[in-house]
């Protein structure tokens, strides 16, 4: 008991702040899937290590020359099917997601280029017109004498 109180002491004191933790928090990489799409590639994973485990049981059930070969390698083939929907399944959900949910597209160079070539051209008309109304309408305004 008088070990337990001794570290808790250590700790109150500030004995192992100078020590490193245990772990760091890291940001991820990239962001976390979207639940329909991580669900979706959850369920593909667990399909397609089935479908390899029901082939695995098919070749050794043929090597060894037993009755349950042949209907092993039939549902090996439906279950390779299956797998491979499921795997299209992954693809098609995170498609329709990214359009219902919108994605953050980057524009080309030349898009940007173009939009900043009229934005600036804009603004060049905008002054010219302002230029253009500033000399008749200003009444005496700024002007250094009214001679």
């Amino acid at each position: 008991m008088s070990e337990q109180r001794g570290h808790f002491e250590a700790l109150e004191h500030g004995e192992y702040a100078g020590r490193r933790p245990l772990w760091v928090d890291e940001p991820a990489r990239r962001p976390r899937l979207p639940d329909p799409v991580r669900t979706a590639a959850v369920r593909a994973v667990l399909i397609v290590s089935l479908t390899l485990i029901q082939a695995m049981t098919a070749f050794f059930c043929a090597m060894a020359e037993s009755w349950l070969a042949f209907p092993m390698v039939l549902s090996s083939v439906a279950s390779t099917v299956v797998a491979t929907w499921a795997v299209c399944d992954v693809w098609v959900t995170r498609q329709v997601w990214n359009q219902r949910n919108g994605v953050v597209s980057m524009p080309s160079s030349t898009a940007r280029r173009l939009r900043r070539e009229r934005r600036r051209a804009r603004r060049q008309e905008r002054a010219a017109a302002r230029a253009k109304e500033g000399i008749g309408s200003r009444s005496g305004q700024g002007q250094l004498s009214h001679s």
